[in-house]
Order: C-alpha cells, then sequence, then structure tokens
C-alpha cells in the first residue's frame, strides 16, 4: 500500500501518531499548508472590490476554488456553489434561505434516523415553529427495495434531507435511487444532502445524484476548518431569498429598502474566509492529484482488514459488520471498557478514536447503545500497522480492565 503519511507535516513532529478520528477531522497535507502561508504572506487583502494587485490576486484565486469545487462534486457550473463556513452552516443556509419561504404549515419534512445532529436538530425545530410535519426514515427502511418512501413521501413531502454516508455506521446511503424513487411519487419533493462524510473518500456527483442541495465541509477532505461549500441547484437559486445581510451581498442600498447582488455573492456577506477557501481549492487539487479511486482503494483494503481483527477480539461488538457499500468509518463497543474510557486509555497510548453518540443521539437510541461507541475513522494516511496498534491498544486495555 503507498504511504501517504509523508504529505502530512505531523507526522513528522508527532513520531508514532495513530491517527483514526478523520470522521471528526482530517489532518492536513503539506500543500494545504503552505497554499494558506502563500495567502497570508503574498496577496493577503480583501477580495472583489479591491483595484490594488493584491486584492485583484486574492479574487482571483478565491473564485478559482469555486470552478474547483464544482468540478469535484460534478456541479453544472461555479455559480452553483455557495462557500459557507461548513456543512452546519450550508444545511442552516437552506432552511433559513430556501425552506423559511417555501415551506408552509401543513407540509412535511422528511429525515432519517441515522443523520448527524446538524442535519436533523434544523429540521425539528423548523418544523416546530413554522408547524410542519417531521416525519422519520427508518434505519429498517434503508434495507427495503423503496426504502420505504412509497409510506413516507405524499403531495404534502417537500423536503427530504439525507446523509449520503452514515458518520456512525459508515454507510453509503443509494441516493441516486432514493431521490430517483421519492420524486417519482412526488416530482415536487426537494432533496438536501449531507455530504461531510463523502467528499474526502468516494466520487461524488451531484447531478447523477439529482439532489437540490448538497452541503460539506473543507476540514473533512483534508482543507482547513470553518470553510464549507453549498451546492444549489439553479431551479432552486431563484427561490431562495439572502440569510445574512451586509457587505458583499448588496445590488443597491436606500434608506427605506435595499436590493442584492445576483447569484452566489447573494449568500456570501462580509467579509468571507479567503484563506480557508483557497486552502479549500488546495484540498481539492490534493484529492485529484491522487484520484478518488485511489483513495477509495486504500481505504477499502484498511476498512477489510479492521473489521477482521475488531471481528478477533473479544468481548467486542462491531455495531455495522456489512463488508460493502461503506467506508472506513467502524463504531465499535467494547463490553468490558466503556466507551469514554476506551478512548481515553487509546489516547494515552497515542492512538486517537472517537468515544460519545457522534452527534447522532436517535441513532444510537435506536441501536440500544444511549451511552454512546467508540468510533473508528479512516484516512489516506492510515496504514496496516496502524490498525494493528489500535488492535493491540484494545486488547491491553480490556486484559487490564478485567
Amino acid at each position: 500500500m503507498k504511504d501517504y503519511k509523508k504529505y502530512f507535516p505531523i507526522f513528522e513532529k508527532e513520531k508514532g501518531l495513530v491517527y483514526l478520528d478523520s470522521a471528526a477531522t482530517s489532518l492536513k497535507p503539506k500543500v494545504v499548508l503552505d497554499k494558506l502561508m502563500e495567502y497570508y504572506t503574498e496577496y493577503s487583502a480583501n477580495i472583489h472590490r479591491g483595484l490594488y494587485p493584491m486584492s485583484e490576486r486574492a479574487s482571483e484565486e478565491y473564485e478559482k476554488v469555486r470552478g474547483k469545487v464544482a468540478s469535484f462534486i460534478g456541479a453544472k457550473s461555479p455559480e452553483e456553489i455557495v462557500f459557507t463556513s461548513g456543512t452546519t452552516a450550508a444545511i442552516n443556509l437552506v432552511a433559513r434561505a430556501w425552506a423559511e419561504n417555501n415551506l408552509k404549515e401543513g407540509d412535511e419534512i422528511l429525515v432519517s434516523e441515522m443523520e448527524h445532529h446538524s442535519n436533523f436538530v434544523v429540521w425539528q425545530q423548523l418544523a416546530k415553529r413554522k408547524k410542519l410535519s417531521l416525519r422519520i426514515l427508518s434505519l429498517e427502511d434503508f434495507w427495503q427495495e423503496k426504502f420505504g418512501l412509497d409510506k413516507l413521501v405524499n403531495k404534502r413531502t417537500k423536503l427530504m434531507a439525507v446523509a449520503q454516508i452514515s458518520n456512525v455506521l459508515g454507510k453509503i446511503n443509494p441516493i441516486e435511487k432514493m431521490v430517483a424513487e421519492a420524486k417519482k411519487i412526488n416530482p415536487e419533493i426537494r432533496v438536501l444532502v449531507d455530504g461531510a462524510q463523502s467528499v474526502g473518500h468516494v466520487e461524488v456527483d451531484v447531478q447523477k445524484m439529482g439532489c437540490d442541495f448538497f452541503a460539506f465541509s473543507g476540514h473533512k477532505m483534508y482543507g482547513p476548518t470553518g470553510v464549507g461549500a453549498l451546492y444549489v441547484c439553479e431551479d432552486r437559486m431563484k427561490e431562495m431569498e439572502p440569510a445574512d445581510f451586509g457587505g458583499g451581498m448588496i445590488g443597491e442600498v436606500g434608506i427605506v429598502d435595499s436590493s442584492w447582488a445576483e447569484g452566489v455573492e447573494k449568500f456570501e456577506a462580509g467579509t468571507p474566509p479567503i484563506a480557508q477557501v483557497i486552502g479549500m481549492g488546495a484540498a481539492v487539487d490534493f484529492l485529484m492529484g491522487i484520484g478518488m479511486k485511489n483513495v477509495e482503494e486504500h481505504e477499502s483494503k484498511l476498512l477489510e482488514y479492521l473489521l477482521e481483527k475488531l471481528g478477533e477480539l473479544e468481548d467486542v461488538l462491531v455495531v455495522n459488520e456489512e463488508r460493502h457499500n461503506r467506508i472506513g468509518v467502524v463504531a465499535m463497543v467494547s463490553r468490558v471498557v466503556p466507551s469514554h474510557d476506551l478512548g481515553y486509555e487509546l489516547g494515552e497510548k497515542g492512538i486517537c478514536v472517537r468515544s460519545g453518540l457522534h452527534c447522532a443521539q436517535p441513532l444510537h437510541n435506536k441501536i440500544g447503545e444511549k451511552y454512546g461507541t467508540t468510533r473508528i475513522s479512516l484516512g489516506v494516511y492510515n496504514s496496516i500497522e496502524d490498525i494493528n496498534k489500535l488492535v493491540e491498544g484494545i486488547k491491553k486495555i480490556q486484559k487490564d480492565y478485567k
């Protein structure tokens, strides 16, 4: 297997680091860090309105990323990409800029039990405030031929919000089929896809999905924190109103009223995260340089080995044991060591995993693990050696607890 650790400076400083928490945030390759410093040391100016060379270069570098992101996720045009501070902000933007003006009392929103809180609580609270009905797609539904949509979608169902990949189960949901089935029942339904766990691990094509909105974060795909993007198909863009007001999104301002800029600028009020956007562009270049098929192959081999080794451990339950249609996100439970204790003890050995509910409490309640699970999540920098250290660490900690 190819060694990708050499591209990540943190491993030079933290010798022996075993980082298995990429679903929370990924480490950053040198090319991304260099791009951030390039902005701050060579052309650290504000964008779009400066008429001097540094500002013009910053504007060019910033807008270039819009095209890179559009190509990376299969959008038709850069004008379908809105920069945000991350997936959470992107989903909230859809709620405030689209749903607020297009959903009315009695309409229905469909979400799944496996959603991250960012794609669950947003709709739960909107439904309460606007007197909408929140309907739930159960875990069992995902294993049915029609995903239970024939029983859940009707003419009142105006939005379906679902993750492409579960941040707990690692399951890749058949979004393309789900969207087609939902729109067959109700052609007027709109679909939002949470892509936080997918863009850094699998090829994404929003046009093939047929979704209306697609949200993701830069920091989960080897980019900086504090930046992400929202894909909005052209037709939905026309239905959206600004959610934030201020500089950069203005057409004209009068004493009584104002008008807004055209296109994506309407949704990017204030000074944007310029350095972070430019850094996210470098992360796209990094992934495209490796090739998403190679990323998938690398992580798939590691996942196979990880599941095999975890399966050999006594008193360990893997929540989702399927080998296909998933990425390297594995939630497990030790019947000997509580989840948080296991995470802490592994951390003391330089092995970084995540313990808790992973912002997916309804899912954990459903699977009967209300106190949480220990999540292992892979990235391109991981290796067989990392997994061996993890498994040996779990063995020793369980032995010490008995």
